[in-house]
């Protein structure tokens, strides 16, 4: 990052927090203690002024890392500029925290949402966990709607892994296709389609949901395996 962003990060750092941060976001690095909201909003700041030399260098810092996430998806740029950054970004990728606002901050209009899937097949298939919590958390993020569900309830059953964040990111996408197709949704989770510990994590998901009904949330713990 740049040696002056970087040093504007650092004025903004809160010890306690950092702490906070670091416990919460396992494999986070060296953490500032940045809050987001003023990350975000420094990310605003600089997306108007510095522009993408925001980005020259090397990131030493957990928040310069998720800042850089936040900027791919802020700075003005065309389509395939923001594709090579994105690509580029992805394999750094390395905790939940960067990966789920990165992905959030993306915001690919209806006419790019193409050629942002097209982009996330790989990971999809990657033996890479945050490659794979990246795919999981695009699908829920930007294509669980009436266009995509049926393309997406046939992509998220080719995330197979054991890592447990990608797991969550695939559980959290599966459970969020329930709750808006629950119909279209539901066999996934009534034949062996997820492993385990993912089918457990989605249910369970739903479980806490105040968006579901005490007689769906009995209906779906008797789909819990082994109960």
């Amino acid at each position: 990052m740049h040696p002056e962003v970087r040093a504007h990060l650092q004025e903004m750092q809160e010890a306690e927090y950092a702490a906070f941060t670091g416990r919460l976001t396992p494999g986070a690095g060296t953490v500032l203690g940045v809050r987001l909201p003023l990350l975000r909003r420094y990310a605003a700041e600089l997306a108007a002024g510095m522009g993408e030399a925001a980005m020259e260098g090397e990131d030493v810092y957990f928040e310069e890392k998720l800042l850089r996430g936040i900027l791919i998806g802020k700075l003005k740029m065309d389509l395939e500029r923001r594709l090579e950054l994105i690509r580029d970004f992805i394999p750094v990728i390395d905790n939940w925290s960067v990966c789920d606002s990165f992905c959030c901050t993306l915001k690919p209009s209806r006419r790019q949402l193409d050629r942002y899937w097209e982009l996330i097949q790989p990971y999809v298939l990657s033996e890479r966990e945050f490659e794979q919590r990246f795919a999981a958390v695009m699908l829920l993020d930007h294509f669980v709607n009436e266009t995509y569900i049926d393309r997406t309830l046939t992509l998220l059953p080719q995330i197979r892994t054991d890592a447990y964040y990608a797991s969550m990111g695939t559980a959290w996408a599966l459970a969020e296709c329930y709750l808006k197709f629950p119909e279209k949704t539901l066999p996934l989770l009534q034949e062996p389609v997820f492993d385990t510990p993912t089918h457990r994590r989605a249910i369970r998901k739903l479980c806490d949901s105040y968006r579901v009904t005490p007689a769906e949330k009995q209906m779906l713990r008797g789909l819990l395996r082994g109960e």
